[in-house]
């Protein structure tokens, strides 16, 4: 997996790139999150435009990303699932837990 992120409007955007399973992708997300909380982020969106599948231990991942940023007072909202992303989200009920948008413009209004 690939891992991007950058700065916009005073919010961090993580952009992973690949697949997100166990042992591939899944500590990479976390590591990338903490290290932006660690420098100081607290609204952080991820864009799943990108990831081309995402297993149970991805999804553990993004429960645990979404614990850390809450825990430091931050924000997360996440983005540009494919269906089968969203499926899987809608499926474990954690689309009443993140805020889910369809793009990136979307999770950047109003935070």
């Amino acid at each position: 997996m690939i891992l991007t992120h950058r700065q916009l409007q005073g919010v961090t955007i993580i952009n992973p790139e690949g697949k997100i399973t166990l042992g591939d992708g899944d500590q990479e997300l976390g590591e990338a999150v903490r290290a932006v909380l660690d420098q100081g982020c607290r609204k952080v969106v991820i864009n799943f435009s990108k990831v081309s599948y995402l297993d149970s231990s991805g999804v553990g991942e993004l429960v645990g990303c979404y614990t850390s940023i809450k825990n430091r007072g931050g924000e997360l909202r996440v983005c540009g699932m494919n269906s089968r992303i969203y499926n899987l989200i809608t499926m474990t009920s954690l689309n009443t837990v993140f805020d889910v948008k369809d793009t990136e413009e979307e999770s950047l209004t109003g935070f």
